[in-house]
């Protein structure tokens, strides 16, 4: 992601913060994938971790809230074999994000690692309500199952959890970096092997989105 020009004395991380929410809520509001407003909400909330219900639902003080991110009418007509097990791990993946979030609520040091946190935890709840509709509506089953190894896996949600309060800002960027590389990666599969429009288009913004954030989240750690 190339860098924005520097006014001097200004530290890039802020300015990259403030660009990377203002495009999520961008997004949310010019159109990307979803299902029928507030369709899938209950089932979100039962289906994810108690912290994934807590994030969703509440957020931390000052919470980045996003409209439905599509129209109603964008959702598939039919799924493809190939958006199946993409739309699950989807589910799974987010899932994941959310606890993430809710592990280091009220912990974070840095305002804009708080702002940038909201924001990704409001957008991937509304991916997560999205993709429980289209799979509900398929008569397929939201949840298949998702290897976190290598990223967020319960290693890292331990060291999260008991990282002491001078280092959980260090501790949520590398490992949320590495998380959202992980769904970025995920995202650009399936965009290569096709599927239909509506869950491509749901792809591709994850893998930008994720990409962005995870380049945000590394810059981060090393200024």
């Amino acid at each position: 992601m190339p860098h924005p020009t520097r006014r001097p004395g200004e530290r890039p991380v802020r300015r990259l913060g403030a660009l990377l929410v203002a495009s999520l809520l961008a997004g949310a509001c010019s159109g990307g994938p979803t299902g029928a407003p507030g369709a899938g909400v209950g089932h979100t909330a039962s289906s994810g971790p108690p912290s994934a219900v807590r994030t969703a639902s509440s957020g931390p003080p000052g919470a980045v809230r996003t409209a439905s991110s599509v129209p109603p009418g964008a959702a598939p007509t039919v799924l493809l074999g190939v958006d199946v097990p993409f739309l699950t791990a989807l589910v799974a993946h987010n899932q994941r994000t959310l606890e993430i979030v809710h592990l280091s609520e009220g912990r974070l040091v840095d305002p804009e690692l708080r702002t940038l946190a909201a924001a990704v935890a409001a957008t991937e709840a509304d991916e997560l309500r999205t993709a429980c509709t289209w799979l509900r509506a398929a008569g397929r089953p939201t949840s298949g199952g998702h290897d976190h190894h290598g990223h967020a896996d319960a290693a890292d949600l331990a060291r999260l959890r008991e990282a002491a309060p001078a280092d959980v800002d260090r501790v949520l960027r590398t490992v949320l970096a590495e998380h959202q590389r992980a769904a970025a990666d995920l995202a650009r599969a399936h965009r290569a092997v096709g599927g239909s429009a509506p869950v491509r288009a749901l792809a591709d913004r994850v893998a930008r989105s994720r990409t962005a954030q995870a380049e945000l989240l590394a810059a981060g750690a090393v200024r």
